[in-house]
């Protein structure tokens, strides 16, 4: 497993931090069984409407824990100097020998231990009655973790006779209060999730204007980490549309002049010559229009389609546009918009920095990071979804891709309806777990929250966490202890 630092926390280990909060369990170390990451301007009427985000709520008992990702540090078993060493993989730490793990109080901390050269190893802090699994083959890993809620110095090391003695010991240190936001100078690109235009209902068919402008901007990748990203409109995914079975969609998309590559825009929605990416190959500075007919009610991405068309994806060109069909989609109480995508980059994930794209891992399809909506966080730190106990949800889910299928999942939750493969013409599944989106795919799924509390969305492909890819929908309001509480059933 790459080396990381701060970056997101997967399912598993989240969920046993959030019960270590509530006090509902005396706190174990996980064990080796885990060894082995509006701009919309589409309008009818050139209207402006859009469906309003949902405040913050304040619920007095959410544990806070479920806003922060986990700090992850890989460590590689060695021999450096004469010594058995632990040395860094990733980030700042690479190539480090015992390097110091610096983190903040407050702080959900998972160690990776790699055996580097065959030997018995482990890692134990005993100050937090934390270890990993002993590790003995070359490659053999294991992870554990632990809440950092004591602020110093403290001793990491092998606890096999005579390994501490002989080199393998280092610090770490937590510091007090929380992270400090470093990115303050960065381009946020996070579309945020709740930023889409109102549903369409009844209506007759009418010519729909959308505006795109293709830029390319320096934006924030992770903490303290930065990529010049390619967007519609300047955020990731692009602005989502929206229109009816029936309407004329005419496209004015413009480069800008200040942009280096050339841009268009292919739409899975469109019937002709490349979605209208035929007409929309434009050099930075030039305009173009495309009109097509939306004759097929569905979910479908758009996304540039210049060569090499997987690199401008990669890069954040696509979004999602939404044929309702006559009389409109089901009525829910709150929409979300949501897009997965992977990003390929020189730096290994977890480097400070800018990042550079790697064409060679691009075709080889070896991402660095999966993200949500452009960036590390996006659904977590900068813009998680927010509901109420008792509200119907609908996420519009998409996959930009340019490569990897994901396996979209709600923890905690059941989809009631899914629009599989963005056919909203087709009876919808019902009590689903799980969906599979493929690139350039999407899919609708609605959902009634019985319950208040955080849920977490991921790919369930749960590697993916620990490489970027989690957000959080944060419901406010009753917890409904019969839906489900800690402890034995009520009699």
């Amino acid at each position: 497993m790459p080396g990381t630092t701060p970056k997101a926390v997967n399912s598993v280990v989240r969920h046993l931090l959030a019960t270590l909060l509530a006090g509902s369990m005396a706190f174990a170390p996980l064990s080796g069984a885990f060894a082995q990451a509006h701009d919309h301007t589409m309008t009818a009427q050139t209207s402006s409407d859009t469906a309003a985000p949902a405040a913050a709520p304040a619920s007095a008992d959410a544990p806070a824990v479920s806003y922060h990702n986990a700090t992850i540090f890989t460590l590689r078993t060695g021999i450096a100097e004469g010594r058995m060493v632990y040395i860094g993989v990733g980030g700042d730490i690479e190539g480090k020998v015992n390097p110091t793990l610096m983190v903040h109080e407050g702080e959900l901390v998972q160690i990776n231990l790699i055996n580097g050269e065959g030997a018995e190893h482990d890692i134990v802090l005993d100050q937090y009655a934390a270890r990993s699994a002993i590790v003995v083959g070359k490659n053999a890993s294991s992870t554990f973790s632990f809440l950092a809620n004591k602020v110093g110095e403290f001793a990491y090391f092998c606890s096999i006779a005579g390994h501490r003695a002989a080199g393998m010991e280092g610090l770490i240190q937590v510091m007090p209060g929380p992270r400090s936001d470093m990115d303050s100078d960065m381009t946020d690109i996070v579309r945020d999730p709740a930023d889409l235009p109102a549903p369409i209902g009844q209506r007759a068919p009418q010519v729909v204007r959308v505006d795109l402008e293709t830029v390319e901007l320096k934006g924030r990748l992770d903490d303290g980490t930065s990529y010049v990203y390619w967007t519609f409109n300047r955020k990731v995914p692009g602005p989502m549309l929206r229109a009816r079975v029936g309407d004329t969609i005419e496209v004015h998309i413009k480069n800008a002049a200040d942009s280096v590559m050339m841009h268009s825009v292919d739409f899975h929605a469109a019937t002709g010559p490349g979605g209208g990416a035929d007409f929309t190959q434009l050099a930075p500075g030039e305009e173009a229009v495309v009109t097509f007919k939306a004759l097929k009610a569905g979910i479908f991405v758009y996304h540039c389609a210049t060569p090499s068309v997987a690199h401008h994806i990669a890069s954040g060109m696509y979004g999602m546009i939404v044929v309702e069909p006559e009389g409109g989609l089901p009525q829910v109480d709150r929409e979300f918009y949501v897009m997965q995508g992977e990003l390929y980059t020189v730096e290994p994930f977890g480097t400070k920095g800018e990042m550079e794209m790697d064409y060679d891992k691009l075709i080889s399809e070896r991402p660095e990071y999966f993200l949500f909506n452009g960036s590390v966080g996006a659904l977590t730190k900068a813009h998680p979804l927010y509901a109420n106990a008792g509200e119907t949800v609908r996420i519009f889910f998409g996959v930009g891709g340019p490569n990897y299928t994901s396996s979209f999942h709600v923890i905690g939750e059941i989809f009631d309806h899914v629009y599989d493969m963005g056919s909203v013409t087709s009876p919808p599944l019902t009590g689903v777990q799980t969906v599979s989106v493929p690139p350039g795919g999407a899919t609708m799924v609605d959902f009634k929250i019985d319950r208040a509390g955080h849920y977490v969305l991921v790919d369930h492909a749960l590697s993916r966490a620990e490489r970027g890819l989690a957000g959080y929908l944060i419901v406010d309001g009753p917890r409904e202890d019969d839906i489900m509480h800690s402890g034995p059933a009520k009699q």
